[in-house]
């Protein structure tokens, strides 16, 4: 078996002129994987390329695959998403993957981008001041989480947790979600991937599908992004992604 014209055609319109060394070493599984990730899952697709390179890219941040987000970065290039939208997807992934998983991701991109000749830092892209952060966070929080499952979700802290309700607030939504170069409806499908990409999430991802579905993501997006991750998370992260978007969806049913 080998690679089929749409696979080779899908592949070559992010990886121009590229060798692969496993083609030569693991020709009989390149073959199985391209013929997948590269025609039969996306015949499933209505994301474009742009977004779903992106959508991968956060994935494979919280998933800790370094090289393949190495090389999927300069594809991100070739396809037209820009280095301020490669610096937020990473930028994005700190509040919910953690900075220990981060830091590598943040370098190798920043040598990708040096390779490319594209000039360091960028414009910066923050909406907020240390004065107006948490106000900002709370009212963005309001806003996308709704008011009455907001303040379910700050009354369940207890009173010596409550410090992480006000990091939520100021740290995760008015340092980095308020953040420009990408909206509000991609970055919370780049918070979704993640989230199901990490594992044992579970609750949290349940949260984002519903905010995914609050600002206008519908359920055929959700699992669309699913279908697209399935080649690099694998079928139980997968699975249990699709789990939360049917929970989620059924309970809105029953409201």
């Amino acid at each position: 078996m080998a690679p089929n014209v749409q696979a080779r055609k899908n592949h070559d319109e992010l990886f121009p002129n590229y060798e692969s060394k496993m083609a030569v070493t693991d020709p009989e599984f390149i073959d199985v994987f391209d013929n997948f990730a590269f025609d039969e899952v996306l015949k499933s697709t209505s994301l474009n390329v742009r977004k779903r390179i992106m959508i991968q890219l956060a994935s494979m941040i919280a998933v800790q695959a370094v090289r393949e987000f190495r090389v999927m970065s300069g594809a991100a290039l070739n396809v037209g998403v820009t280095p301020v939208e490669l610096k937020e997807i990473v930028y994005q992934a700190v509040p919910y993957c953690g900075i220990a998983k981060v830091f590598d991701f943040l370098h190798t991109l920043n040598e990708v981008l040096v390779e490319r000749g594209i000039g360091l830092p960028l414009e910066g892209q923050s909406t907020t001041t240390p004065e107006n952060r948490r106000e900002n966070g709370l009212s963005l929080m309001k806003q996308l989480v709704g008011i009455d499952a907001f303040e379910k979700m700050n009354a369940s802290f207890p009173s010596d947790e409550k410090h992480f309700a006000d990091y939520l607030a100021g740290n995760c939504f008015g340092d980095h979600v308020s953040r420009g170069g990408i909206d509000l409806p991609m970055r919370e499908l780049l918070t979704f991937s993640m989230l199901v990409s990490l594992g044992g999430c579970d609750a949290q991802a349940r949260g984002h599908v519903a905010i995914n579905l609050n600002i206008g993501n519908s359920r055929s997006l959700l699992i669309d992004v699913v279908t697209q991750l399935l080649p690099y998370i694998g079928y139980p992260r997968a699975l249990n992604a699709l789990r939360a978007i049917d929970d989620v969806c059924a309970q809105s049913e029953h409201k």
